[in-house]
């Protein structure tokens, strides 16, 4: 049962790191507009099992009357809503205030703050400033930190949920397989039989960008809100009628690279890894379920 929503507001962001597997950046299209973003709420809010939405990207506070208005309106539907930023705008504790004191009223689930060494050095950090300036409101706020992978973080296992957690939290989907995956030790592709990150037989949350697209995962969709209503895409998603999800259901990325035929390497980091060079090789022959290509790249 879908509970929750990520709208990528945008894929704008004024930075370009490593380990974005959206490959976002200054010059990354696709942002809401006004009326596309009330469109989506309202079909939100029809679907009747959606607890809670979070505005990210891209990096939603460089639209930020757009974020602060679809957030006004996801708590008039009694929505939760949070946000994520990298938290560039917190240029000092006082201006990190000017930003927050707009967002304090509407009661907001969450503010997530990207704080590691992808985003900034140690000194002059913004997010350590947004994060004082957030607990002085008395807002909810809590970190995102992401290690660079060595050999040594990426064989780090998350015991208590039972998931890998790969490179120290990176996931190698987008820039991060361009950027970051060389010298990490690898696996023998046919060990690489399910996706530990995404439940795709019954997804909890999805993400949804301006082009109306419905991520399962970051470049693998349902379908397009935008030709199919949202609360339609919803009911009548079934992940083994899917040809993409399928396969990675009953097999993970081994199987699709199986099924259809995919030429591939030996080894791979991980199941996203593979799964994304997978996906990659099949993008032009179902390029209504990945998209859009610029998560993976490709103009």
């Amino acid at each position: 049962m879908l509970t929750g929503i990520h709208i990528l507001l945008t894929y704008t962001c004024n930075l370009e790191c490593d380990h974005c597997f959206l490959y976002c950046g200054p010059r990354a299209k696709g942002t809401f507009t006004l009326n596309q973003l009330r469109q989506a709420l309202d079909e939100i809010a029809r679907i009747g099992t959606i607890e809670s939405v979070c505005f990210e990207g891209g990096e939603p506070f460089l639209f930020y009357p757009l974020m602060l208005e679809g957030i006004t309106i996801a708590r008039a539907k009694g929505l939760e809503a949070g946000a994520v930023t990298n938290a560039y705008w917190a240029t000092s504790v006082e201006d990190a205030n000017l930003w927050l004191k707009p967002l304090y009223p509407l009661d907001i689930s969450g503010l997530s703050l990207s704080d590691d060494l992808f985003h900034y050095e140690e000194e002059h950090n913004p997010a350590k400033l947004a994060l004082t300036a957030a607990k002085g409101l008395g807002m909810p706020v809590g970190t995102i930190s992401v290690e660079k992978p060595t050999p040594k973080t990426s064989l780090a296992k998350e015991q208590d949920k039972g998931t890998p957690v790969i490179g120290g939290g990176v996931m190698f989907r987008g820039r991060a397989v361009e950027k970051l995956t060389e010298g990490l030790p690898t696996r023998q592709w046919q060990e690489l039989t399910q996706c530990p990150y995404e439940d795709l037989e019954d997804p909890k949350r999805v993400h949804i960008d301006s082009y109306g697209n419905v991520h399962l995962c970051q470049g693998l969709t349902m379908g397009n809100m935008w030709q199919t209503p949202l609360p339609l895409l919803v009911e009548n998603y079934d992940a083994f009628s899917h040809p993409i999800c399928g396969p990675l259901a009953r097999g993970g990325p081994a199987l699709l690279a199986q099924e259809y035929d995919v030429q591939h390497e030996d080894q791979y980091v991980d199941e996203c890894h593979f799964c994304y060079l997978a996906r990659l090789a099949l993008i032009d022959r179902f390029p209504q379920y990945l998209t859009p290509r610029q998560v993976y790249g490709l103009t």
